[in-house]
């Protein structure tokens, strides 16, 4: 995958955060020059948190999707749309981070000692 693509996805992932409210204090941008995350960041709870994040937003995009179908006047089309959209952004992130967690561990597996 190019390096476009990545950061493509990497702002994308950024936007749904801020918009889903997930960002939370001590988190560590990829690109911020200052570092104030606790020095004891348990990496398995974050995935979990990430992963438990973008299930919140495809849970609330079926959601919305079953109440546009059953005709509700608060739900419009451009919504459900959107946050179909946004479901969709966010399950492929997911997606290509777990590739990128099996290529790693193909080529850990692949180093000789």
């Amino acid at each position: 995958m190019s390096d476009m693509k990545v950061d493509n996805i990497l702002t994308q992932i950024r936007a749904l955060r801020e918009q889903t409210g997930v960002a939370k204090p001590g988190m560590v941008e990829a690109d911020s020059f200052s570092v104030n995350a606790p020095s004891n960041v348990n990496f398995g709870a974050m995935l979990k948190d990430s992963i438990n994040a973008v299930n919140t937003v495809q849970q609330n995009s079926s959601a919305l999707a079953s109440a546009f179908e059953r005709g509700a006047k608060d739900v419009s089309l451009t919504e459900v749309m959107v946050n179909a959209e946004k479901s969709s952004v966010a399950f492929k992130a997911v997606v290509e981070v777990r590739n990128k967690f099996v290529d790693a561990y193909q080529e850990v597996m692949r180093m000789s000692m």
